[in-house]
């Protein structure tokens, strides 16, 4: 019972991670190859999406806080600089649970 109450607390999470269009909008950015300031071939890092979006900095942090905590998304700080991937195999389960769901 409570390995199910915890997989419905992680897809209740998931979804309100992704009920927001600017963190559907960041998800789609990182879906997208060689943007990355960093030289990256995927993801990108936290100014190339406040760039995208035309958000302020904290407000970027505070998506990409959500997403992270939601499994959808890691972060690596490389020097000043954070770098961000899509988490595919964390998206994959939300799709999973989900449609197991309704």
């Amino acid at each position: 019972m409570a390995v199910a109450m915890n997989a419905e607390h992680t897809l209740n999470q998931q979804m309100q991670a992704v009920a927001d269009p600017s963190r559907r909008k960041i998800l789609q950015a990182l879906k997208e190859r060689g943007g990355c300031s960093l030289n990256k071939e995927v993801g990108l890092c936290a100014m190339d999406i406040e760039a995208r979006l035309h958000l302020t900095q904290p407000t970027i942090s505070h998506h990409m806080r959500v997403l992270t905590r939601a499994g959808l998304v890691e972060g690596q700080k490389l020097g000043q600089w954070v770098w961000y991937r899509r988490n595919e195999v964390g998206l994959r389960e939300f799709y999973r649970a989900l449609r197991k769901s309704l």
